[in-house]
């Protein structure tokens, strides 16, 4: 029978409707009818649209999880129900598990880059999305589903259609047109999540049962690790490097009587044991993901049993060898990088057994005795206990006292049981070296070292490194039992400055490490950028504890800067010929003019200070720092000053330009940067006040962590494009100094800006730094890459089929090569060891390429080549990349086109004569133009060798053309405090700036008040700092003297007044004294005790209770009347 296109396109047609996908299966069950549409179009249009598909997987995953929102018991509504609230709710992060919430995350800002960005996301990106929502929907399926099928994505049924499209044009415009309609109708429907809990409500109880049950044996789709010898000699030395020994403090098949199964018996695959043959961990070892998770409720009965035995549960530890997953009975279930040693677990469980409550941790005053230093320490108490996190960052203004907050801290959690051994990280060697000064000062009973310092000290409870040295030394330092530095030898991982940029460049320490970690940053937590938040597994916004420099300035911690913002004429313009004097003309002539006689126009402003050194444009800048910089000595002397310098070259040409200009200063000004020898020592000189130099000119050293209090004047002759570094360097200024000028204490402190830093940051352009990743992990990229996009159909012609080929053997070495036994490469050792074999970079796929940028690149290890060679492969590899792509990358061709006219200029050298026609064609035709695979791989060959003749820099200039100030702006900081911004923070505010006021000074001091102090602070908190409805929407009728007070405590002598009769009562006992004492500290700090239901609560029933201590009750009525005196004097 011969059909004619009518009724082709006609049953084609219908062919849409009855198009088979992958999420069929869901119309089965009416209940996943919310998300099942949805998922269905967004497979059928991935080859018509795959953007459109992508945000149709992102549409159907919300659906899906709202669906689970509204059938779940355990899932509680956030305060928000959008997508980003939805999945990063504590209890739904719990009960899906961390990979798949990766899966989950990844389709989330997929669909948001497809939504929002410039960037074109296409099939690969849209065939992940559709692999991760399916795993994702059959998760939910595993979990709720009727009658679960065990099923697994086929990417066939895509290709297929594929293949088909490719046969009919007709045919295929006919499809595309049918989808482009039901496209349509996907997009229009929404779902309603109120809506949702309504309808479901009915089936809420008995899909949650399902779900709590049949989740115990689901986890996200494995990576196989068929071969239980192979699973089992990782395993084991996975044991021996943590200094287990078999047969000894490690058994394998450990005989268990009492499991529910025919026999009565189990098998434990490993028990690990301390000396006295108790039982420490035990071990399920698995062949998969899938089966870490059936293992997990055997190993919770084998722990049961063991329990039982030994009065202790032992720690258990779930792998398959590559991945390991903890459960200590203390936190969630988590990854870790490998099994604990013998001394880790034994130290946990002797912290476990001392370990004491945080929600009532008293802060040691003389170490942090400020409000808020002691608040961000509760705050990251109640989130490690309360809350039982395991992350916590703190945002403090520099000049605050984090470090002491942080010092504060770590002796709260010492003395509570919490931790034993602390490792304090910095990026910078001064930083570190300050760190553990300031800790061995505050907690001189601590044992700590400096591991850059010292290298044999390693056995203290505090260390204290840079990343880099802690990176070596986990590999390297070694005690009896074996390494030293086990991923459990920590409890308390301190960051500082912690943002992404650090985390992602030392991932690796942070994952190795299995203790709780606190972040501590300067940058206002509106400037973090989220990813930062994400690290910390906080919202965006909100870290767990935020003290900003207008919240210190105001509350006179720190002081405020005016900033001072000059525009010089080249700084801003560049240096441009025609607008020179004559004379100057003449000098820019003799000094540019080249062998042909040409002379640049202009040199461009980025050129200043890089090769051009322009010494009327340094005179400018040092005379108005001279003549308007804040001044010591009744005006003789300038106060200590910081210049940020661009390059160490800049730094010594400003240094000799003050020279010239100010002799009669002579040691007045210093360089002080990482060209130094003795730095510290330098940096020690100019903290002193009464020693030289008052000027230090640095380029990138005193940027962060020097705290010289006498600095009144920062110079900024350099762009700084990192948010965090420009707060950083502010911070150089904010501290106090009382007495400095001429016995005043410092108010300000100027910051002269000749580079338009503050212009640039309030247009708000500044950004995270992104993080570099090193040259040999980037080419293994780029090579990956290129070979990922080889695979192609129309690429499979012999000769790129041979450079294909020739790149996997390259990739394999270079994975081979990576030493096995080294701490980071373990922790990718199941991707190193895929990547070490040729014939598994056969079918590589997108995701391919993710994996191996996160997981393997960063890793490998540089050849003994010349570096500008290596830099050349780069460029030309990205050529090549970027070629495959279909994109030009000009800027790459450019670079290209740069250098090869560069060896151009030196053709006298053989081996570049040798090349000279590739040369020519390169620089005369349009031959990179025409180029494909073939010819940029020719050029890298032939040319990459050729690079090291490259004269290395260039030729630095000094000038002195005349430079113009163009204009000054005095500014006053625009600091934002965003504490200011409801009634309750503005009214707790004034009280705190003005206790003097003589009403507020006698709630202070005890003292009753009369009508006319009542009526002054009605004056106060009813019209100067907002309304009277404003104050009773937020406090309700409570008096305002009771407000007042709990603000501003007791003070101390005030309080031992009113107790005194007891206080010096000689025939009071101790315990009594003591419990008269608690009441003291109690109302000092809360300025009432109102409710006495907390004096049945430590630390009031520390030594007994009211009853047993006061037995003679006319005693206690005596205290408690003072106590209600002390509360109505208040009461206004």
């Amino acid at each position: 029978m011969i059909f004619g296109v009518d009724e082709i396109v006609a049953s084609m047609e219908k062919g849409v409707h009855k198009m088979r996908t992958n999420f069929d299966y869901l119309k089965a069950e009416s209940k996943f009818s919310a998300f099942a549409d949805v998922a269905i179009s967004a497979e059928k249009i991935i080859l018509m649209d795959p953007e459109a598909s992508i945000i149709n997987s992102r549409r159907a995953m919300e659906f899906a999880l709202k669906w689970m929102y509204s059938v779940d018991v355990e899932l509680e509504m956030p305060y928000q129900d959008n997508l980003q609230s939805l999945m990063n709710a504590e209890e739904y992060r719990q009960i899906i598990g961390p990979d798949l919430w990766k899966r989950m995350d990844y389709i989330r800002r997929s669909g948001n880059n497809a939504a929002h960005s410039n960037k074109k996301l296409g099939r690969d990106e849209a065939m992940l999305c559709l692999e991760n929502l399916f795993i994702y929907l059959d998760y939910i399926a595993y979990c709720y589903s009727d009658q679960y099928e065990e099923r697994s994505f086929d990417k066939s049924i895509i290709t297929t259609r594929i293949e088909k499209a490719k046969e009919s044009k007709e045919i295929a415009n006919v499809t595309k047109e049918e989808l482009a309609k039901e496209q349509e109708k996907s997009t229009q429907q929404e779902l309603d999540l109120q809506k949702l809990i309504a309808e479901n409500a009915s089936l809420k109880e008995e899909l949650s049962a399902r779900r709590q049950e049949q989740q115990q044996t689901y986890v996200p789709k494995p990576l196989d690790l068929s071969e239980y010898k192979t699973r089992k000699l990782y395993i084991d030395s996975m044991l021996m490097d943590a200094g287990w020994t078999e047969g000894k403090d490690w058994i394998n098949e450990v005989e268990l009587p009492g499991m529910p199964n025919k026999s009565e018996v189990g098998f434990a695959d490993y028990v690990l044991y301390d000396d006295m043959h108790r039982p420490l961990a035990v071990i399920e070892a698995k062949r998969t993901c899938v089966d870490v998770s059936k293992g997990r409720q055997q190993a919770k009965l084998y722990a049961d049993l063991l329990e039982q035995k030994y009065k202790r549960r032992p720690v258990i530890f779930l792998t398959n060898g590559f991945e390991t997953h903890i459960i200590d009975g203390q936190y969630p279930e988590r990854k870790c990088s490998v099994i604990y040693s013998k001394s880790d677990l034994e130290k946990w469980f002797n912290l476990l057994s001392m370990r004491t409550s945080l929600k009532y941790v008293s802060v040691d005053k003389n170490i942090a005795g400020r409000y808020y230093q002691e608040s961000a320490i509760k705050a990251v108490c109640n989130s490690f206990d309360e809350k039982n996190r395991r992350k916590a960052l703190l945002v403090m203004a520099t000049g605050s006292g984090k470090t002491r907050a942080v010092i504060a801290l770590c002796d709260c959690l010492l003395k509570a049981g919490w931790v034993k051994n602390i490792l304090f990280l910095a990026d910078r060697n001064s930083l570190v070296t300050q760190a553990k000064r300031s800790f061995v000062n505050m907690l001189p009973n601590l044992s700590c070292s400096n591991l850059v310092e010292e290298k044999d000290n390693y056995n203290a409870h505090c260390i204290f490194s840079t990343y880099q040295t802690m990176m070596n030394c986990i590999d390297t330092v070694n005690d009896n039992e074996g390494k030293l530095f086990t991923c459990g030898h920590f409890d308390l991982v301190i960051c500082d400055e912690a943002h992404r940029s650090i985390y992602n460049k030392y991932r690796d320490i942070f994952t190795y490490f299995d203790a709780p970690l606190v972040g501590l940053t300067a940058t206002p937590k509106d400037e973090i950028d989220k990813n930062t938040y994400e690290v910390f597994e906080l919202e965006n916004g909100v870290p767990t504890y935020g003290y900003d420099l207008a919240q210190a300035v105001k509350d006179g911690y720190l002081v405020d800067y005016v900033s001072v913002e000059s525009k010089l004429k080249f700084i801003e313009q560049g240096i441009v010929y025609d607008e020179l004097s004559e004379e100057d003309k003449e000098a820019y002539e003799k000094t540019f003019e080249d062998e042909h006689g040409d002379l640049p126009e202009s040199i461009g402003s980025s050129a200043l200070n890089t090769w051009i050194f322009n010494e009327d444009t340094i005179k400018q800048v040092l005379n108005v720092l001279m003549t308007e910089g804040i001044k010591i000595d009744y005006g003789q002397k300038l106060g200590k000053t910081i210049i940020f310098a661009k390059n160490h070259d800049h730094a010594e040409k400003i240094l000799e330009v003050f020279n010239k200009e100010y002799p009669h200063l002579p040691d007045h000004a210093k360089v002080i940067d990482n060209y130094m020898t003795y730095a510290q020592s330098a940096i020690d000189e100019f903290s002193d006040p009464k020693k030289m130099p008052q000027i230090a000119i640095s380029v990138d050293m005193l940027d962060t962590g020097i705290d010289v209090p006498e600095v009144v004047n920062l110079v900024f002759f350099k762009k700084v494009m990192s948010k965090a570094k420009f707060w950083q360097m502010i911070g150089r200024g904010t501290r106090l100094c009382p007495g400095l000028l001429d016995g005043e204490d410092k108010q300000k402190f100027y910051i002269f800006d000749f580079c338009g830093n503050f212009e640039f940051f309030r247009m708000n352009r500044g950004k995270a730094t992104a993080n570099m990743i090193a040259l040999q992990g980037a080419i293994f990229n780029l090579k990956f890459e290129i070979s990922y996009k080889l695979q192609d159909m129309e690429y499979q012609i012999d000769r790129l089929i041979a450079y294909r080929n020739a790149l996997v053997k390259q990739m394999s070495e270079k994975v081979q090569e990576l030493p096995r036994d080294n701490f980071a490469v373990r922790q990718h050792l199941k991707y190193v060891d895929l990547y070490s074999t040729e014939s598994n970079y056969q079918a590589l796929t997108y995701e391919d390429t993710l994996i191996v940028r996160e997981e393997v690149a960063p890793l490998i290890l540089p050849d003994g080549d010349e570096a500008s060679a290596v830099r050349f492969d780069a460029l030309m590899y990205g050529i090549e990349l970027a070629y495959l792509l279909g994109k030009k990358y000009s800027k790459a061709r450019s670079d290209l086109h740069k250098k090869v006219e560069e060896i151009a200029n030196i053709a006298n050298i053989p081996e570049i004569q040798a090349q000279s026609e590739l040369i020519h064609k390169i620089l005369i035709t349009d031959y990179v133009d025409n180029a494909g695979i073939n010819e940029f791989e020719e050029i890298r060959e032939k040319l990459r060798d050729l690079m090291k003749y490259i004269p290395i820099g260039t030729t630095k200039y000094v000038t002195n053309f005349t430079d113009e100030l163009l204009s000054t702006e005095w500014k006053e900081s625009e600091l934002e405090n965003d504490e200011l911004k409801n009634y309750k923070k503005k009214a707790e505010y004034y009280i705190r700036q003005h206790q003097d006021n003589i009403a507020i000074a006698k709630l202070k001091t005890n003292k009753p008040l009369t009508l006319t102090d009542i009526e002054s602070l009605e004056e106060i908190l009813w019209r100067e700092v907002g309304t009277k409805q404003d104050y009773e929407l937020e406090f309700g009728t409570k008096p305002l003297g009771e407000f007042v007070r709990e603000i501003v405590g007791l003070d101390m002598n005030a309080a031992k007044e009113a107790f005194s009769e007891y206080l010096n009562d000689t025939s009071l006992d101790s315990r009594q004294i003591y419990f008269v004492n608690q009441i003291v500290e109690y109302i000092v700090h809360n300025g009432m005790l109102k409710d006495l239901s907390v004096l049945q609560e430590s630390p009031f029933t520390d030594q007994g209770s009211v009853v047993e201590i006061f037995t003679d009750l006319t005693v206690w009525m005596g205290i408690r009347k003072v106590i209600d005196t002390i509360n109505a004097n208040a009461a206004a």
